[in-house]
């Protein structure tokens, strides 16, 4: 597999799990429904940081633990694999739907920024997708850690702008934009679910070799 293609499947897989609604998603819409779209892209300015801090995470891990104990990368492989076939069935299986964006208590687009910034580092399905799928697509043939970290770390920030300030965006003009067709969400959670079957397949290949 090439460099490109290995990019390709790492943007495929990390859009399927953007698109999930979760603790990022519910933020920045109730951010945008209560106090417009400037607040709800602070909140995904916010958002797009912890981003940053989660692919230096990543790069600081692989890194790591290829220099001090390379033979932990094959177990860990492994363990990333089936925590991605186990998040695909249950997405396959679940019903996903967007209806409850609950309340913000923001009062500033800081306020927003910051507390953007302080749910993403916290979301804990964060940590879980950088730590099973970083070790995979950074590998030593592609070139130093850092220079993949930052290639991922742009993909992740575009990802996040473009997913979660397009919902900012509509959440602020209409709620209706997001609520009125439940099937689409159902769908596209179902696609994401095939995706990170299909990656954790290719894991358990790449580690097996």
């Amino acid at each position: 597999m090439t460099y490109v293609q290995n990019l390709w499947i790492f943007s495929v897989l990390l859009v399927g799990i953007i698109i999930v609604p979760g603790m990022d998603m519910f933020f920045v819409v109730a951010n945008s429904l209560t106090g417009g779209k400037l607040r709800g892209l602070a909140a995904t300015a916010g958002i797009m940081f912890g981003g940053v801090f989660h692919t230096i995470f990543g790069a600081f891990f692989v890194g790591i633990i290829t220099k001090m104990a390379p033979s932990i990368i094959t177990l860990i492989l492994f363990a990333g694999a089936a925590y991605m076939m186990w998040i695909g069935i249950t997405l396959i299986k679940s019903s996903i739907t967007v209806d409850d964006f609950g309340k913000a208590n923001t009062k500033s687009m800081w306020a927003a920024f910051r507390q953007g910034f302080i749910t993403c580092i916290l979301n804990p399905k964060a940590y879980v997708f950088v730590l099973a799928t970083y070790p995979i697509f950074i590998q030593a043939k592609y070139g130093p850690v850092w220079g993949q970290a930052l290639a991922m770390g742009l993909i992740t920030i575009i990802a996040q702008l473009t997913i979660y300030g397009s919902l900012g965006l509509a959440a602020a003009k209409s709620r209706e934009l997001l609520i009125s067709n439940p099937q689409v969400t159902t769908w596209i959670g179902r696609f994401a679910g095939a995706m990170f079957i299909f990656v954790a397949t290719l894991t358990v290949w790449h580690a097996l070799r």
